[in-house]
């Protein structure tokens, strides 16, 4: 039997994927309201990077909390709370149309987000064979950005609905959209119920003293050394999400139809990555580095494209890359740390992620903003906007340097390669 078939022949593995597929979808389906939001109200890149930089401050809080929390809770109870209450945040931030309301909830709902994944991701190894890690992570990033196109093809067709802005829902803007990414919550958590009770590592021997402290993910050497390429993969998808708008709309002079395309593309490009890391036979953390490596070099090529559809080109092998870098990372942490150690190493992971995320999104959107053209060498001259894309490029292709391919030893060491 393939690893794939014997994947989804787990039940509750099964289950749990169907969930996030769904709550996945709505997600982005919320994202993309978040973002137009902002973008209507006052057409800034800082204002649309503000919707990202609202996960800086909470993965650091919820950070914290899920290393405490995956120590005292069974992980299947811990996933379907915080489902719960996703659902409830979600449905009340269109009752009150401003960027304060808006941004306080999204807030919140990034805190319980980083709880969520932590949880989920730490009971991944539980519920299929350590052979199969790869097939699994592979499957739980597709539900995530395998959803991209369908959540942006879902949003605009939401907002062409005839009563999505009449009466009532006039005063509250892609209501719609927000109540059923609620939905989507919903019947992730009723899935999620039906799955048997996991493991807490607290009722397990216990090597690592103190574990349940965020800062002992850090003593873990393979945490530092999967960290920098989570932060790069992060770097590349703030500054392109905050700037990307502007980019295609103002550099490019693309129609909003074209950038649909363009986000769909990106989802068509980490499908490819899903499909190729499965197949790839290099160790775990070599695949980590050239992916990060190559996600890079397209970020600062994106950046200097004159053409629309080489811009696409960049976007696939962009999501390609991600994809790449991030399944091998959370797979080495998987098969690298042992349970009493993953539990924390991925509240650290998902932490570093959304404050990468949050900072770069903020700082490329306040310096596309604030810079004018810039002349380089006196050859060519660049916006601001291309200038802080082809920065961020070049910081990521640095940032692989610091994978370091560690050598493999035992986990119970807290050294794993």
């Amino acid at each position: 039997m393939s690893s794939l078939r014997r994947v989804i022949a787990g039940g509750d593995f099964r289950r749990l994927l169907v969930g996030q597929a769904v709550s996945g979808l709505g997600d982005w389906m919320a994202t993309f309201a978040l973002m137009a939001l902002a973008w209507e109200v006052t057409s800034s890149t800082s204002a649309v990077g503000g919707i990202l930089t609202l996960r800086l401050l909470p993965a650091a809080l919820g950070g914290t909390v899920a290393a405490r929390v995956s120590l005292r809770w069974d992980r299947r109870r811990t996933m379907l709370a915080t489902d719960l209450l996703r659902v409830g945040i979600v449905a009340i931030i269109p009752l009150i149309a401003q960027l304060w309301w808006i941004y306080l909830w999204a807030f919140v709902l990034e805190a319980a987000s980083v709880i969520f994944l932590s949880a989920r991701d730490a009971a991944v190894p539980e519920l299929v064979e350590a052979d199969d890690l790869p097939t699994a992570n592979s499957l739980m990033l597709g539900s995530s950005f395998g959803s991209i196109p369908v959540g942006a093809g879902a949003f605009a067709a939401l907002t062409l609905l005839p009563f999505a802005d009449a009466g009532w829902l006039a005063s509250r803007p892609h209501a719609v959209v927000f109540w059923i990414d609620a939905l989507t919550y919903l019947v992730s958590a009723l899935l999620i119920a039906r799955m048997a009770p996991l493991g807490r590592p607290a009722q397990r021997p216990t090597p690592v003293s103190n574990v349940g402290r965020l800062r002992d993910a850090a003593q873990v050497p393979l945490v530092r050394t999967v960290m920098p390429a989570a932060a790069a993969v992060a770097l590349g998808l703030g500054a392109l999400f905050s700037l990307g708008l502007s980019l295609v709309r103002e550099e490019l002079g693309a129609s909003d139809l074209e950038f649909g395309i363009l986000i769909a593309i990106f989802g068509v490009g980490a499908g490819a990555g899903l499909i190729i890391v499965t197949r790839l036979a290099r160790p775990l953390l070599e695949i980590t580095r050239y992916g990060t490596l190559g996600m890079g070099a397209l970020v600062a090529t994106m950046s200097l494209s004159p053409l629309l559809w080489l811009t696409y080109l960049g976007a696939f092998g962009f999501g390609l890359a991600a994809t790449v870098a991030l399944t091998s990372g959370m797979t080495a942490l998987q098969s690298g740390t042992d349970d009493s150690q993953r539990g924390v190493a991925f509240a650290a992971f998902h932490m570093v992620i959304r404050m990468a995320l949050g900072l770069a999104a903020a700082v490329a959107g306040a310096i596309g903003d604030a810079l004018s053209a810039v002349r380089i060498f006196n050859t060519w001259t660049l916006s601001g906007t291309r200038l802080v894309l082809l920065a961020s490029g070049i910081l990521v292709v640095a940032s692989a340097a610091a994978v370091r391919l560690v050598p493999r030893h035992r986990p119970d060491t807290g050294d794993a390669a």
